[in-house]
């Protein structure tokens, strides 16, 4: 199985994604003629070969507007540069904030009456954008591919649904400003031209983690994630890293949640192919780029594990407890699953000196172990703790929204390797909500969702939700 590892140690974004395609082998020609098949007007594309803390890879950047273009080999030449349309300087189309990478629009959404000042003219497009609408409409009326078509969509769908949430309104209404934009088009519509090309069965993608500090954006001062960057990674862990900088853009989180197949360790592999996409920021402490591996699934993990199935590895956390109140323990399984952990909770156990007591186990991803573990030492007896790594396997996920007599509601899609349906689960969070809205019973709204959806593929189940 041809697999790719997007090893997101620096974070992921739009422009970093294309770029490590295109250093993988994906050429510019190749990129120029897909996108061309958008009525989006005249461009020109740039990819050229930097540095980033001496780390070389490419930087990709698109413009709107013709330019004249030469005979010449459009792979990266010895001068470090490629075009599909030749200029005669390097730009920088992205906006560029305090986080050490390039933001494709996830602090400036707008709806199409407002303004916003940017670097640099892109044209009248650039300026006002695009509705989630008119995007949808410039993807499904184009010549690309089934496959380019339908994950663009997907990764547009995501952006608008956590839009929506943020604004309060619903996704068909979602004004883009940025997102709408020649660049941002571009970063999604060639990750998905340059995955296909490149023939992979499936997507790895490691542990995220974000920076911390604070942005400004078109909704206030918010802490490090950014609100769509949360909001688009519900579902996918997440953690924090000690760096002043936004390291995952909204555009990014969304290519990562819907190619990803797992998100954890590089699976083992036979390596083919190394590509570096690079952010605009040149870090301090830390290369501005997105690693890409390329490789064969090696034998014995494709036949003996994840063969028909996901993978990826988890802590199992354990501590005794005999000296606490029902209390205090109850309240901590809610504080440690709102934390981020998978699962919490307690067995009977007789302790030493036949005391009766509890053992608490905790599931978590790698990232979080320290978080959690702080958690139990500060809000319980615990002296110590027992850690345990587990191999584990699960299905694909992916959200959508049906609409049901009540309004939307949210479920959960479960998939195995071969992209096969085998699970359909309303989310309860979604349901009720929708309950407290319309004073209807939960039980009705799980109905309502399961019906819109439709019946199930023979060998699928309707199930509840489980955060593992």
């Amino acid at each position: 199985m041809r697999v790719l590892f997007l090893d997101c140690f620096s974070g992921i974004s739009g422009d970093m994604t294309v770029g490590a395609l295109c250093d993988l082998g994906v050429k510019p020609s190749t990129f120029e003629w897909e996108l061309a098949k958008l009525e989006i007007g005249d461009f020109h594309m740039h990819f050229g070969r930097e540095k980033r803390q001496n780390v070389e890879g490419v930087k990709f950047g698109i413009h709107a507007g013709a330019t004249h273009t030469h005979d010449q080999d459009e792979e990266p030449d010895e001068h470090g540069s490629a075009h599909a349309h030749v200029h005669d300087h390097d730009h920088e189309h992205e906006h560029e904030h305090d986080d050490g990478h390039v933001h494709e629009h996830e602090h400036h959404e707008h709806g199409p009456e407002e303004e916003h000042d940017h670097e640099h003219d892109h044209g009248d497009e650039h300026q006002h954008g695009r509705s989630y609408t008119e995007i949808r409409g410039l993807i499904e009326a184009s010549d690309l591919s089934e496959f380019v078509k339908k994950h663009a969509l997907s990764i547009f769908h995501r952006v608008a649904v956590a839009e929506a949430k943020i604004h309060g309104t619903s996704v068909e209404d979602v004004g883009f400003h940025e997102v709408g934009a020649l660049d941002s088009i571009a970063d999604i519509v060639l990750t998905c031209v340059g995955i296909e090309e490149l023939g992979l069965e499936k997507i790895f993608v490691s542990q995220l983690a974000d920076g911390h500090g604070w942005v400004d954006c078109a909704h206030g001062h918010f802490p490090v994630p950014a609100l769509a960057t949360l909001e688009i990674l519900q579902g996918i862990p997440i953690g924090q890293i000690d760096e002043p900088h936004e390291f995952i853009t909204p555009t990014g989180a969304a290519i990562a949640a819907e190619f990803g197949a797992n998100f954890g360790s590089m699976p083992a592999m036979k390596v083919e192919r190394i590509g570096y996409g690079l952010g605009t920021r040149k870090l301090p402490n830390r290369p501005n780029v997105l690693r890409a591996v390329v490789g064969e699934l090696a034998a014995e993990a494709g036949n003996q594990l994840g063969s028909q199935y996901a993978t990826d590895s988890i802590v199992q956390i354990e501590t005794n407890i005999d000296d606490l109140s029902p209390e205090i323990t109850g309240a901590l399984v809610d504080r440690l699953l709102g934390a981020g952990a998978l699962d919490a909770f307690f067995i009977p156990a007789q302790m030493k000196k036949n005391r009766p007591g509890v053992l608490l186990t905790v599931l978590c991803e790698p990232v979080m172990v320290e978080p959690v573990a702080g958690i139990i030492f500060r809000e319980t007896s615990s002296f110590g703790l027992r850690l345990s790594e587990k191999r584990r396997l699960k299905l694909d996920r992916r959200m959508e929204m049906v609409q049901t007599p009540h309004g939307k509601v949210q479920v959960k899609l479960g998939f195995d390797a071969g992209g096969k349906l085998l699970q359909v689960s309303p989310e309860f969070e979604s349901c009720r909500e929708t309950s407290e809205r319309t004073k209807q019973p939960i039980r009705a709204i799980y109905q309502a969702a399961m019906q819109a959806f439709g019946p199930m593929p023979s060998g699928g189940s309707e199930t509840g939700s489980s955060k593992e």
